[in-house]
């Protein structure tokens, strides 16, 4: 076949997944942030096994602990976003929030009703995916401890598929873990210095700093919009520019300097890449997509490209520039 045609094809098949995947993007996008978390977590439950806990014991303590996180973080942000509920009524006589109000007045109530059953619709959907979340980490969970088995019997007939998968494994967890530590170190320093410039729910927007920080380059404008709104009401613009400063250069420092060094070499992609990533699968999966655009940039790279003899070129582009200055064999992959 004309190598013409075959790239004509190739494209028309890419862009019909395409659009499948973002017509399903419900379903999708949950299920792959559950296998995330799995993949994430397997380790604790291969840790407890080998300390001669049962396959019960395992799995309901890798579900309980699951369970637990998402428990805190969502009792932290009802009691947090109570709170800010509580504290709306002493910004009343701000002279921002009476400007607000005065052009909040000349909206026309049509769309006013419009925009809030729109609003409805979507806390609907978000409500039915975090339902359908938990219950895929509930059955994910339970199934974890057999994911070595059915990669044994994958292996007997799709060696390079196991490997690919068990690659794809290992750079996720080995993202996961440094996005993690990152983002912990950031949101603890974040809160510290809201705290000490007095704005309040410091813990609330520590937490959103490291959930943001899961989501390349642009996490950190996501994270530091709500403290700088609110240290700008309660304080003024002095304060709310302190906030700005101080955000600006910890994550600078960090997420744009430091972790991308990281994180690129865990997961095998450079930061270009990465930035490509995260808008084309928030565009196809929504918000979730930024949240998983590399784990899923991951998977597309080792199922099209790894797997491909002949993709070396394709893995030479996607991955992070070698330290040395002078081009390499690729590295032997190991199933381990």
């Amino acid at each position: 076949m004309p190598r013409a045609l075959t790239i004509l094809l190739g494209g028309a098949a890419a862009v019909v997944v395409v659009a499948g995947v973002r017509a399903v993007a419900w379903l999708v996008a949950p299920a792959m942030l559950a296998l995330l978390v799995v993949i994430a977590i397997s380790p604790a439950h291969r840790w407890l096994r080998g300390r001669g806990a049962p396959p019960w014991l395992a799995t309901l303590t890798v579900v309980v602990l699951v369970y637990g996180v998402l428990a805190v973080v969502a009792v932290t942000v009802l009691v947090s976003g109570a709170r800010l509920v509580s504290m709306l009524p002493e910004f009343a006589r701000d002279e921002i929030v009476l400007r607000a109000e005065r052009a909040i007045g000349g909206i026309d109530r049509g769309q006013l009703a419009g925009f809030l059953g729109g609003l409805l619709t979507e806390l609907t959907s978000l409500t039915t995916s975090l339902v359908f979340l938990l219950a895929l980490l509930l059955f994910l969970g339970v199934e974890v401890g057999w994911a070595h088995s059915r990669l044994a019997e994958i292996a007997v007939d799709r060696p390079r598929l196991r490997e690919a998968l068990v690659e794809f494994a290992h750079r996720t967890r080995r993202y996961v873990l440094v996005t993690t530590v990152f983002g912990f170190v950031v949101a603890v320093l974040d809160a510290v210095a809201l705290a000490w410039l007095g704005v309040p729910l410091a813990v609330l927007w520590g937490v959103l700093s490291f959930v943001t920080n899961y989501i390349p380059n642009i996490g950190f404008l996501l994270g530091v919009t709500p403290p700088a709104v609110l240290a700008l009401l309660q304080h003024g613009p002095r304060r709310a520019l302190a906030v700005l400063l101080f955000y600006g250069v910890l994550n600078f420092v960090v997420q744009s300097l430091i972790q991308p060094r990281f994180t690129g070499d865990a997961a095998g992609l450079s930061t270009t890449v990465t930035f490509l990533a995260l808008v084309f699968w928030a565009w196809v999966l929504g918000p979730l997509g930024a949240l998983l655009a590399v784990p899923l940039t991951v998977l597309v790279k080792v199922l099209l490209v790894d797997l491909d003899p002949a993709a070396g070129w394709a893995a030479a582009l996607l991955r992070p520039p070698r330290t040395g200055g002078t081009p390499t064999a690729p590295e032997p992959r190991t199933g381990d």
